[in-house]
């Protein structure tokens, strides 16, 4: 895993979207450019096969039409433009930014594996899937073979599979027993079940709210050794929280605030680098 010695790995959550059009490849330059070390992505499947980073099931969010990503092609999603949302006003506004045109079509997982690849340093990327129950196994069938086109399947691969169904996490493992799984964990996914089931090896991945609202369950998985990747860490209170609590990685919208924070203890008058 690349990052600092000593505090949690930070990874973009969607890019770095706090700044840019969440999911767009722009987005995920931009973040490691602020220094991220992983890029976090949701991967669905498209009507065609294809694996696409998108959050929700829908694309109206984020695009300018309407429609469920896994009933469509990926010819159609590629004619959407998935990042005008963020800025509305942009060809009114001369100050706002050229949008490179490939940037705001839909980006595909196999786009964004590329470019975490091609980047000029070491990049980790966290892999979300999401479950339509349309193509039960077939998210994690494409998604462990994309990878392995990369070589990227293997023990040292610098991908990670998170999910909040235990069994997708199962079927990755038995597709490839080294890839590091993440147990995701909210308030509607008890902690409890997590304890029955995770299997050891897994990384929990409990929200910041849970854990914040649930101080025991940090301490408990801590006590028993269990690596944490937390999400979303937006603030410097909850990065604290989640030093404290020895987690391993932090999952953030604002990779470069989150840098700065754990690298310098948030005081200006510390030197940096």
């Amino acid at each position: 895993m690349h990052h600092a010695v000593g505090r949690p790995q930070v990874v973009a959550h969607r890019g770095s979207s706090f700044s840019a059009a969440e999911h767009t490849l722009g987005a995920y330059v931009k973040a490691l450019d602020e220094g991220a070390e992983g890029l976090e992505c949701d991967v669905r499947l498209t009507a065609d096969g294809h694996l696409v980073c998108v959050h929700d099931r829908r694309v109206d969010r984020v695009a300018n039409a309407r429609g469920v990503v896994s009933a469509m092609q990926l010819a159609q999603l590629d004619e959407l433009d998935f990042a005008s949302w963020k800025n509305p006003w942009a060809d009114l506004d001369d100050e706002a930014p050229e949008i490179d045109e490939e940037t705001r079509r839909v980006l595909t997982l196999r786009r964004l594996v590329e470019a975490a690849r091609d980047y000029d340093r070491p990049v980790d990327l966290a892999i979300e899937t999401k479950h339509p129950t349309r193509y039960a196994g077939l998210v994690e069938r494409r998604l462990v073979q994309l990878l392995d086109e990369f070589g990227w399947a293997g023990a040292d691969s610098p991908a990670r599979v998170m999910s909040f169904s235990w069994l997708a996490l199962t079927r990755v493992k038995k597709l490839a027993p080294d890839l590091d799984v993440v147990f995701l964990l909210d308030r509607q996914h008890s902690w409890l079940l997590a304890k029955e089931v995770t299997s050891e090896g897994w990384a929990a991945g409990p929200g910041i709210d849970f854990l914040k609202e649930n101080p025991r369950v940090g301490k408990w998985l801590r006590k028993l050794g269990r690596r944490m990747h937390v999400w979303t860490v937006n603030t410097e209170q909850d990065l604290d929280l989640c030093m404290d609590l020895g987690v391993e990685v932090v999952i953030t919208d604002r990779p470069a605030m989150a840098i700065r924070h754990l690298d310098g203890g948030g005081d200006p008058t510390r030197p940096s680098g």
